[in-house]
């Protein structure tokens, strides 16, 4: 019990301390965050826009689609534009242009290098020179510039709409025709990407840095990496190489006092308990799990596609009814909705088992209420992302039932609300069954945690509901990441090693002492650096040099005990040898030791490939974010949630028995299939990208010229054979798990003494 207090104060103290730091400098983001002028106007009074104008543009942006349209400041979808870059570019270019002809009555580019030189030295001044008034709220733009800004409006407004000289380019963009049709809602589009351009361009009052710390890199206004940015990258790697080293030593101390291994019971243990009717009622959970998962694997066919072919689909003009950004859409919902409903479904499969074996009363109505609910949530939100994409939806209405534009937090904050309200009763149903067990004598520290982290699942999903339609765009992704980071990465994790903790110790596989001391030792180990290590997604969204300081340094540490999963997979595939009934559990395991592989890769390795400030400075935004995402959304929860949903698949159909054939075929083409579409696309596209980043710009590496090269439209042709693999494995596992679903319980491939049981 001392080792327990041990480790629990440092939990806690883990806790309180990367809070403090998460909620310190999250204030520091409501503080400092770029000012939204009440009225911009040129130097003679002319009001240019408002606020409110400004602000009626960004919702005009998430009503599009948002960040499944190009990015903004670097956070979103990679075909299109980022459209900060891009627009500060093109007006950049346009005030060349007009200031070369008003000076020397010739084109900028026919002017000799001196004379651009001194243009270039005048632009720079202008627009690095903070004119906002603080004390009423006016940003003041010069005349020239004002003209610069209404040129690159002009191109903005015929590009989101229907003009002919640009489906070229639209179709390079993936973008459909008429994306947004009313005219005066493009207008304030525009000026809402002025306003993330200008914030990008303008130095704060107190500093010699932009808002967004001189991203993006932009050479004709001297937008290039902080030294804070280069320090602080140093720092991280050093932390990085650091931390490795004493967690190795650290490891190698603790792991000579583990206990030996228990013997491994004769049977099952979880076999020996009769299944009881909440637990029956999973498996439509399971089908739910699959069959999105399906949807989402062949949707993410067809976003892949639209990189090749902008508009269509093998020829078909897929675009006018299901364009891009709707796909990506429901591409990342589905993700989030079928690796969150595989996690549920493992709760709800350990809840009774907890309470003693036996329901608490009226639980089962409790797991169907809550699958139907799930149900409208996943076709509310769906169909509310079309008709706000399609432009039918109110414009009033957008944001509540429709889009919310923000990447990951897509769906409508009605649906929102209502995928709460789910996982809160699902919190509610959990601690029906946890209560009873925490009352009874005996060491419960296994399930205090385990319940602390179900806690946490259950309400941190509430940090959400901090930002509304028209709060600053810096202020939002302080509490998105909160979403994307904080809870699907920190306590997703805790909840996931906690689970497995006390699945392998109620098979008598590992001792409890074990079990609750590895558990409590890797909560402490994830959450250190992965509560404040949230602030490496928000360098540059309007943010300041210690939020950067932060993140640099906390999220080198979120690698470190990541570097131990290939020990943890070689401790998962040898529990097989336990016991001969184990055999039954070599696909959940499967799924569990590729976890630990993905986690170790795309967690780690390509995590780390775009954390440091001076590499995220160059590639945010490009293919290399991707390639991060993937290997760790799908690799860690993809198979997490997949493995939970094979186990409980194998208590539910006790009668049911893998076959080996389709679960090989299906977990052997999902991770080939993954490598492929990484490997032969993604990773080398990024990594182009990259040197066009560094020798450009980032304008240039997201631009239609850079992307429609041959060389990196191949590339994207070549990542159909790593997709093909990939469905073809998806499609495997699902029949299994359809399958044994609805055939499982005639299915009588077990021993009959052990299917009795």
């Amino acid at each position: 019990m001392a080792h327990y207090r041990k480790l629990w104060w440092t939990l806690i103290a883990v806790l309180a301390a990367t809070f403090a730091l998460l909620g310190y400098f999250g204030t520091e983001v409501y503080r400092k965050a770029p000012p939204i002028p009440d009225r911009v106007v040129t130097e003679d009074g002319t009001v240019l826009m408002t606020r409110d104008d400004i602000l009626d543009g960004q919702t005009a942006w998430q009503s599009v689609g948002g960040m499944q349209l190009g990015s903004i400041w670097g956070h979103g979808a990679y075909q299109a534009p980022d459209w900060t870059a891009d627009w500060l570019h093109r007006e950049l270019i346009h005030w060349l242009e007009l200031a070369a002809q008003e000076r020397y009555g010739q084109s900028y580019d026919a002017l000799d290098s001196e004379h651009q030189a001194m243009l270039q030295r005048a632009l720079r001044d202008a627009y690095r020179t903070n004119t906002f008034q603080q004390s009423d709220g006016t940003l003041t733009v010069s005349s020239r510039r004002a003209e610069a800004m209404a040129l690159t409006a002009d191109y903005y407004s015929r590009l989101f709409g229907d003009a002919p000289e640009l489906r070229g380019t639209r179709q390079s963009y993936a973008m459909k025709e008429g994306t947004l049709p009313s005219e005066s809602r493009r207008q304030a589009l525009t000026q809402f990407f002025f306003w993330t351009a200008w914030a990008a361009a303008t130095e704060r009052p107190d500093g010699d840095a932009t808002y967004t710390n001189n991203w993006p890199h932009e050479s004709l206004i001297d937008n290039v990496p902080t030294a804070e940015n280069i320090i602080w990258s140093i720092v991280s790697v050093i932390l990085l190489i650091a931390g490795v080293g004493f967690l190795i030593l650290g490891w190698a101390f603790l792991r000579r006092h583990d206990e030996d291994e228990p013997p491994a019971p004769a049977r099952d243990p979880l076999s020996l308990v009769s299944l009881t009717p909440s637990q029956k009622a999973l498996g439509k959970y399971l089908f739910l799990v699959v069959a999105l998962f399906v949807f989402q694997v062949f949707v993410g066919g067809a976003v892949a596609h639209y990189t090749v072919e902008g508009q269509h689909f093998y020829g078909f003009e897929l675009s006018q009814y299901f364009p891009y950004s709707l796909l990506r859409t429901w591409h990342i919902q589905s993700a989030l909705f079928w690796i969150a409903t595989g996690f549920l479904a493992a709760g709800l499969f350990l809840a009774p088992i907890i309470n003693g074996g036996k329901d608490p009363k009226f639980q089962k109505l409790g797991v169907d209420i809550l699958f139907w609910a799930l149900v409208v949530v996943v076709v509310g939100s769906f169909v509310g992302n079309y008709l706000a994409i399609a432009q039918i939806m109110p414009e009033n209405l957008n944001f509540w039932l429709g889009h919310q534009g923000y990447e990951y937090v897509d769906l409508g904050r009605l649906w929102q609300i209502g995928k709460f309200t789910g996982v809160a009763f699902w919190l509610v149903l959990m601690l029906r069954g946890i209560g009873p067990a925490l009352r009874k004598p005996g060491d419960k520290h296994l399930l205090v945690l385990l319940t602390a982290s179900v806690t946490a699942i259950g309400l941190f999903y509430g940090a959400g509901f901090f930002y509304g339609e028209r709060t600053h765009l810096s202020i939002m992704e302080y509490w998105r990441w909160w979403i994307v980071h904080l809870w699907v990465e920190g306590f997703f994790e805790v909840f996931a090693t906690t689970a497995l903790a006390f699945i392998f110790y109620n098979l008598g596989l590992v001792s409890r002492t074990v079990a609750t001391g590895a558990s409590l030792a890797s909560a402490s180990l994830f959450l250190l650096g992965g509560v404040p290590g949230t602030f490496h997604h928000l360098y540059f969204s309007g943010t300041t040099t210690p939020v950067m300081a932060v993140g640099a340094t906390f999220s080198a540490l979120e690698v470190v005990p990541l570097v131990v999963l290939g020990y943890e997979a070689w401790e998962h595939s040898k529990l097989r040898e336990r016991a001969p009934w184990m055999d039954q559990m070599k696909w959940p395991l499967a799924c569990f030791v590729a976890v630990a592989f993905w986690n170790m890769l795309g967690a780690g390795v390509f995590g780390f490939m775009i954390n440091p400030p001076i590499s995220l400075y160059y590639i945010q935004g490009l293919n290399t974010t991707p390639v991060h995402a993937h290997a760790a959304l799908f690799g860690v929860y993809g198979f997490l949630a997949l493995g939970f949903t094979l186990l409980v698949l194998r208590y539910i159909r006790p009668h049911l028995r893998f076959s080996d054939r389709l679960m090989r075929n299906g977990f052997w083409l999902l991770n080939i299939g993954l490598v492929l579409m990484i490997t032969t696309s993604l990773l080398p596209v990024g990594l182009i990208q990259f040197h066009a980043s560094v020798s450009e710009g980032m304008w240039y590496a997201r631009s239609e010229a850079f992307m429609q090269q041959d060389l990196l439209q191949t590339l994207r042709w070549v990542r159909t054979f790593g997709d093909v693999v990939f469905i073809i494995g998806a499609l495997a596992v699902a029949w299994q798990v359809v399958s044994g679903v609805l055939f499982g319980s005639r299915a009588s491939a077990l021993a009959p003494a052990e299917a009795n049981a």
